[in-house]
């Protein structure tokens, strides 16, 4: 694993305090708070660390309450909720200076057989020969925020490559649907929890964005107010995210300030190994104009 690999697998890890209680430290990527992608990776992994691994999780769903601060750790309360014949149900709450930041529950269940069927995965360009997002970044390096720039030219733990590019700062209208190719910068251990965390945190890049293409506006631009409010999860099947993974995202809405989310998650055989749905706030603030 590269060295940022190796930083995000660690932070995804957590540190045990006590029973059902976990601390988890932060990354600062630049953003005006803490990145909702690490609160869900670290919320999957705490209360998977309740649950015993033949249960693998299935599904999360998780509302953001108050913003994070990057500078602090989290801290991470566990309910088990439920322990049942074939499903196990958790609840998480993560904390920042006493008050609750984050809360979500998580399903496990134990394999077993069923009906199966998937939607297919579009026929889009392969990852091979697409720019990165740390190599478009470099093409408008001079654009970005002080803060930012040193970050977003910075080699990351997860690599993503858009299959259609736009610049960010001159934004036109086009229609609310995104695809992206990712994979974590290195090889990951052969430990399937361990792939989801890296997923959860991966699911929350780009996906709100995609509600702001067909009004041409970009979350660069300093009068928009964008947030997640809310986020959702279900895992199908077991994934590598060291391997390349599209990222099928589209906006069916959007109003009263929120816009909702979809996306789709294929390995590069077309199989549908999760899906994610996310509302947030894509708020146009004239008083920061």
């Amino acid at each position: 694993m590269s060295q940022v690999l190796d930083d995000l697998v660690a932070l995804l890890s957590l540190e045990t305090i006590e029973e059902n209680l976990f601390r988890g430290v932060s990354q600062d990527l630049g953003f005006r708070q803490l990145f909702g992608g690490q609160v869900l990776g670290q919320s999957l992994s705490a209360a998977s660390q309740t649950v015993d691994p033949d249960r693998p999780v299935h599904s999360l769903h998780g509302y953001f309450l108050r913003p994070g601060d990057a500078s602090l750790p989290v801290v991470y309360s566990v309910d088990r909720v439920r322990d049942g014949g074939s499903f196990t149900t958790r609840r998480v709450t993560a904390v920042q200076k006493g008050q609750t930041i984050f809360t979500c529950s998580a399903s496990f269940q134990v394999r077993e057989a069923g009906f199966e069927h998937q939607s297919q995965m579009p026929d889009v360009p392969g990852p091979e020969g697409l720019k990165s997002e740390t190599e478009l970044a470099l093409e408008i390096v001079d654009q970005l925020p002080p803060r930012m720039r040193e970050k977003a030219v910075s080699r990351r733990p997860v690599e993503i490559r858009p299959v259609h590019v736009g610049n960010p700062f001159l934004p036109v209208s086009s229609e609310p649907v995104k695809h992206v190719w990712f994979r974590a910068d290195g090889a990951l251990p052969d430990i399937p929890a361990i792939h989801k965390y890296i997923l959860a945190y991966a699911s929350d890049f780009g996906l709100l964005t995609t509600s702001l293409r067909p009004h041409g506006v970009s979350v660069w631009q300093k009068f928009m107010q964008v947030a997640s409010l809310d986020h959702a999860l279900w895992f199908h099947d077991d994934l590598r995210a060291d391997e390349w993974l599209l990222y099928v995202m589209d906006s069916p809405w959007a109003g009263g300030g929120r816009g909702f989310n979809r996306g789709s998650v294929y390995n590069q055989q077309g199989k549908l190994v999760a899906s994610v749905a996310q509302e947030g706030l894509i708020r146009q603030r004239e008083d920061w104009k």
